[in-house]
């Protein structure tokens, strides 16, 4: 691999540049100076969806062209976009709202435009993610952003699987109607004692922090007619289990503790068999095993 450096310093260039412009998540009075600047400035505005970002510029009285780019025609636009950069267009592309390439398109642009040596510059701006984390009120470094978990079943518990192990704080996005789903299956990989932060409305009139523990999140979450796109910020793992729940569980026969689970907390059966063997540090198969009585 040979070291490559790349200037985003304009300088007098055949080819064009990409500029990565962040939009407000919400509020219109966080789009930056800079970024009307650019907005304006550029050649053409690659955008997630037109007609949004439209209203975006009306308001802003900017008048640039405006060209589809999102995630069902990424691979017929790139080719296109890479033919204007290199004839010396410059392009501005923007999602919906935020940073682009944040759960948004964006990345595969990026890309191809470093291979092929053009400039990439990106402004600093919006970003729901980040924005969430600092009002939490839980550990803001380290993070994992994990944006919105896959909603295939089997990718999706491997997913969980493994961030159940993360002891730095967690970023989600999820969609108001699939919010109950989600924590769901939270209480069932992380537990529900876990430190918890809903974030919905993030910047608007309604904005809202909904903080307490996965299992009473959960609770409201039943409860509750869920509106507007969230934020949900999550405690990492902690490095052991607290010594009272090490004292709480000495003693406890396995099965015992799934039936507790199942009985006073609600849990389906699996769910209670994974939360006993996270607890317990063994295999799901051990505690399966000894709950159904069957020998191994």
């Amino acid at each position: 691999m040979t070291l490559e450096k790349m200037s985003s310093y304009r300088q007098e260039e055949t080819q064009g540049s990409l500029y990565l412009v962040p939009t407000p998540i919400g509020n219109l009075g966080d789009m930056t100076y800079r970024a009307v600047d650019v907005l304006k400035e550029a050649d053409l505005i690659a955008a997630e969806d037109t007609r949004n970002t439209q209203k975006l510029l009306n308001h802003f009285e900017i008048k640039t062209p405006q060209i589809s780019f999102h995630e069902h025609n990424t691979q017929a636009r790139i080719p296109q976009l890479l033919k204007k950069l290199a004839e010396g267009i410059t392009i501005a592309q923007v999602s919906d709202a935020g940073t682009p390439s944040i759960s948004d398109p964006g990345h595969e642009l990026v890309v191809a435009c470093i291979n092929s040596g053009i400039s990439v510059i990106p402004l600093p701006g919006a970003n729901a993610g980040l924005s969430a984390l600092i009002a939490s009120g839980l550990v803001p470094q380290p993070f994992t952003f994990i944006g919105f978990i896959s909603r295939r079943k089997k990718e999706k518990e491997e997913q969980l699987e493994s961030l159940a192990k993360k002891e730095e704080t967690l970023i989600f996005y999820e969609a108001p109607h699939r919010l109950k789903k989600t924590l769901a299956s939270f209480q069932a990989f992380f537990g529900g004692t876990r430190k918890i932060v809903l974030c919905r409305e993030l910047t608007k009139r309604y904005e809202e922090f909904i903080r307490g523990t996965v299992a009473e999140a959960l609770e409201w979450a039943k409860t509750e007619q869920v509106r507007g796109e969230f934020c949900i910020i999550m405690e990492g793992s902690p490095d052991s289990p607290e010594e009272d729940e090490l004292e709480e569980i000495s003693g406890v026969p396995l099965e015992e503790q799934v039936a507790n689970l199942i009985n006073k907390e609600d849990y389906r059966t699996n769910d209670a068999i994974k939360e006993v063997a996270k607890k317990n540090n063994l295999r799901k198969q051990v505690v399966y095993n000894t709950f159904h009585h069957i020998d191994a």
